[in-house]
């Protein structure tokens, strides 16, 4: 593990921590010295990720909540208590045509996707700002800015959050809370592997959407959100960084 204790003394609240890339940050701002509330909606898939950060040395607890329901997600903001670093991570990923994707679907890519963060930071930014410190960083994705024949209820729902990051960080930044978003594109987690197939072959097609000539990994979008957590990016706001590889594709229908 990390030496790094940059974020030693800070509370770190991650939504969607049990797998890929919430895992991953979770992980990375343990390492740095964070406190991490881990969130998750399955019990035991969270208190296995708490294990494993103690053994590695670090401090993590988990709170179960529904994202889709507004009532639990302001309960999860209230039982997280102090956050000074806030990861809107947890999506919902279902790359369908509009012809397939029923009301209650977008409803449910909006619900988790936009509003969540949107009740998250509206329960625990404005405490950042009374003490003048704090970050906020949203996973956003490439499909809010690339076209593809599918997703586009997925592709809506991202790009409502990152214009959400733009206006956060103009409304919260001049009290000391930094607002930023990453955009990674495809990264080999479990979700991509539930659309795409598991495989040896099946993110194949994926490997050639970028100039980097592969998909990322959960460890490398995790860097790119423990720099917006840390110092290192104190005067980085209202910033959506791009992490995708340089793509050059859209996603294969």
């Amino acid at each position: 593990m990390s030496t790094s204790t940059d974020l030693s003394g800070s509370t770190a609240l991650v939504t969607g921590a049990t797998s890929g890339i919430g895992r991953a940050v979770a992980q990375r701002l343990a390492e740095r010295g964070a406190r991490v509330v881990l969130h998750g909606r399955d019990e035991a898939r969270g208190e296995a990720v708490v294990k494993e950060i103690a053994r590695q040395g670090g401090a993590a607890r988990f709170v179960a909540a529904d994202l889709s329901d507004a009532e639990d997600t302001l309960r999860l903001a209230s039982e997280a208590g102090a956050v000074d670093i806030l990861v809107n991570n947890a999506g919902v990923y279902e790359l369908m045509p509009t012809v397939r994707t029923d009301a209650a679907a977008f409803d449910r890519h909006i619900a988790v996707n936009t509003r969540a963060p949107f009740l998250l930071v509206g329960a625990l930014a404005p405490a950042m700002a009374r003490r003048g410190h704090g970050a906020i960083i949203t996973i956003g994705s490439s499909a809010a800015r690339n076209t593809a024949p599918i997703g586009a209820a997925y592709a809506a729902s991202k790009a409502g959050v990152e214009t959400l990051t733009r206006y956060w960080a103009t409304e919260f930044g001049g009290s000391g809370v930094r607002v930023n978003a990453v955009s990674p594109g495809p990264v080999r987690t479990e979700g991509i592997s539930a659309v795409f197939g598991d495989g040896p072959d099946a993110l194949a097609p994926l490997d050639r959407v970028n100039a980097r000539g592969r998909v990322g990994e959960p460890e490398e979008i995790a860097d790119v959100v423990a720099f917006l957590a840390g110092p290192e990016s104190a005067y980085v706001n209202g910033a959506i960084l791009y992490a995708d590889g340089g793509e050059v594709s859209t996603l294969p229908g």
